[in-house]
């Protein structure tokens, strides 16, 4: 678990538009936000 004020470990997903996106891309360029929305787009 990653506790307030440490760095986020780095990892790479693919956006919405298929490509790929590391964390670590962003490091020291951006501030990053992450949220996650379980079942957002579904029927369910």
């Amino acid at each position: 678990m990653v506790e307030v004020g440490q760095s986020a470990p780095d990892f790479t997903l693919k956006s919405h538009q298929g490509t790929e996106v590391s964390l670590s891309q962003f490091k020291g360029d951006k501030v990053v936000v992450l949220s996650w929305h379980v079942l957002s787009f579904t029927g369910g």
